[in-house]
């Protein structure tokens, strides 16, 4: 049943224009294009303030069977397949695990995701547990998390089966190399075909917002600023004109 591949990383820029749009921006642009589902619900950040993005790595859970897996913490460490899934580790990379939003076992420990952390990782999302809680809190890696948990990622109902699959992580398909917005609100499944489409639809959206913001921190009338109306438009344009004006002079407005 072990089954492990690598993945096809996307374009670097692609993704930190996506890092920088967050979770709700990316989830209500996606909903215009058609997929509802990109929420990974049930995890939530574990590591308020931080807010990344970056491909996944994907890890899979199932029932536990004693006899196709090791149940002793150190066993046959090389056997014990949630370790492999750090071992593709690029950096930017996301770990998302379906572990069937179990709460007893401990996907990754501190040890594990100070090696991710190492490697260049930036964040993890565990539909389910990990443990040492605390001192991974530290580590700066962003975490999304149902909970924490003492035990060890078998020690319980479940083992993991394969690396680099497509996975359902909270109730949400997940592909390897799907790109992850994850932020204070969660995380974010972002189909590797619809980013382009995305960040055109999400940069626009995020230029007219912090206009609408600006104005409504001056006393602005929401009716007119959010969403931004027809009647607010052209103000908008000049707005955004100064702005690329003042990018190409190196002066603020």
């Amino acid at each position: 049943m072990v089954e492990t591949h690598d993945i096809v990383r996307p374009p670097k820029e692609l993704v930190d224009g996506l890092a920088a749009i967050g979770s709700a921006t990316a989830s209500s642009e996606l909903n215009k294009l058609g997929v509802r589902s990109a929420h990974i619900r049930g995890p939530v950040s574990f590591t308020a303030g931080i807010s990344v993005a970056g491909p996944a790595l994907t890890l899979q859970f199932m029932p536990k069977r004693e006899d196709l897996y090791p149940v002793d913490e150190y066993a046959e460490p090389e056997k014990q397949l949630h370790r492999h899934v750090m071992y593709h580790t690029q950096p930017g990379d996301m770990i998302v695990v379906d572990a069937r939003g179990d709460m007893a076992s401990g996907v990754f420990g501190e040890m594990m995701l100070t090696y991710f952390k190492g490697r260049g990782g930036r964040g993890v999302i565990v539909d389910g547990c990990i443990r040492d809680i605390g001192k991974a809190r530290g580590l700066g890696l962003g975490l999304w998390l149902r909970g924490a948990t003492p035990n060890f990622h078998s020690q319980t109902d479940i083992f993991p089966t394969a690396v680099n699959v497509p996975v359902a992580c909270g109730n949400t398909v997940v592909e390897p190399g799907d790109i992850v917005v994850a932020d204070d609100d969660g995380a974010v499944v972002v189909p590797i075909k619809l980013a382009p489409a995305l960040l055109t639809a999400a940069s626009e959206h995020a230029e007219w917002e912090e206009f609408s913001r600006i104005r409504l921190e001056q006393g602005g009338d929401m009716r007119r600023y959010y969403p931004l109306s027809a009647e607010a438009r052209p103000e908008y344009e000049e707005w955004l004109a100064a702005q690329a004006g003042s990018a190409a002079t190196g002066h603020g407005v």
